[in-house]
């Protein structure tokens, strides 16, 4: 089984105004609201593929509950722990002029160590050798920026295989913990290995760096350019297919989910990368932050292009 964390839910508000421009009247197009957090995305996404995932959520207040009833509307399976605070709403504004898209995200609501504990140990109880547990986004407001580190290691102490998707010092703590896989950008790689990254080469380093410090697989995100996949079998740098672009926002989780997808069907790697490139894609032709259609994901594979870059895997 897959279990996507989602310690900082969202309700994702997404508005089109053609001609965007920050200090002046915008008037809105079209608007729409979908259940958000980068967790929730990678179970839509993993709904779409036809695999089933539990979607681990803290939640609070009116939007929480929304939150929840249009997860179940969706066919998810959440599990959940209430929060006394009111879960966020993320403005996510896209200009189709510009193709830009502009993120004005609410801190949440803050969440004590209790809360934090309970949800933690209600997965804990559900998990078998071999399940797949993803950490992924932004952590509640006054939390322990160890929290995602503490979880690698009590879950995979039970033996699951955990993802880290986070950020600043989640991300530097959690890869201290030897995660299964994280997803860097290479802004946040620099972040975490504290030097600037910019060329392929540097970033390979750094990707190499996490393998040493005993990750198993690191996806460094290159934007529309694709990704660089680095695990011991070696290291290959995949390029995402053209698409027309709506808006950005999941594309990231849709690459994660892929790659879940892929280790949980036991895919081989070339195939895993191709159908990660073809999720990323497919998911910024989505308006707001709705999973990808798989029969334009299954196409999209077939034109992922793979360049191998060392080793033999």
């Amino acid at each position: 089984m897959i279990y996507t964390v989602t310690l900082n839910p969202a309700v994702d508000k997404s508005v089109v105004i053609p001609g965007f421009a920050a200090g002046k009247v915008n008037r809105i197009q079209s608007v729409r609201r979908d259940p958000g957090g980068k967790g929730l995305n990678i179970s839509k996404c993993l709904a779409s593929l036809g695999m089933a995932s539990v979607a681990c959520l803290l939640v609070g207040g009116s939007a929480g509950t929304w939150l929840l009833e249009q997860a179940a509307r969706m066919g998810l399976e959440t599990l959940h722990t209430e929060l006394a605070g009111e879960t966020r709403t993320n403005l996510k504004i896209t200009d189709p002029v510009s193709g830009e898209t502009t993120d004005v995200n609410e801190p949440g609501p803050a969440a004590d160590a209790r809360a934090i504990e309970t949800l933690r140990e209600k997965i804990a109880g559900l998990l078998h050798p071999g399940d797949i547990v993803i950490l992924s986004g932004s952590l509640p407001a006054q939390a322990e920026p160890g929290i995602y580190a503490q979880w690698i290691r009590r879950f995979q102490a039970l033996g699951a295989r955990v993802f880290l998707d986070a950020d600043r010092a989640a991300m530097q703590l959690g890869i201290q913990a030897k995660p299964w896989l994280v997803k860097p950008n290479g802004e946040e790689l620099s972040g975490v290995l504290g030097r600037s990254l910019s060329t392929r080469e540097e970033l390979l380093a750094g990707g190499g760096e996490l393998l040493r410090a005993g990750v198993q697989e690191a996806v460094i995100s290159l934007g529309a350019e694709g990704a660089i996949f680095l695990s011991q079998e070696g290291a290959f740098q995949a390029a995402s297919p053209r698409v027309q672009a709506v808006n950005t926002v999941g594309a990231g989780d849709s690459v994660v989910a892929a790659m879940a997808y892929g280790l949980e069907r036991g895919l081989d790697r070339m195939a895993q990368m191709k159908l990660a490139m073809a999720m990323g894609a497919a998911s910024v032709t989505c308006s707001g932050s709705q999973a990808p259609a798989v029969e334009l994901v299954w196409q999209l594979a077939e034109q992922v292009r793979i360049e191998r870059l060392y080793g033999d895997g």
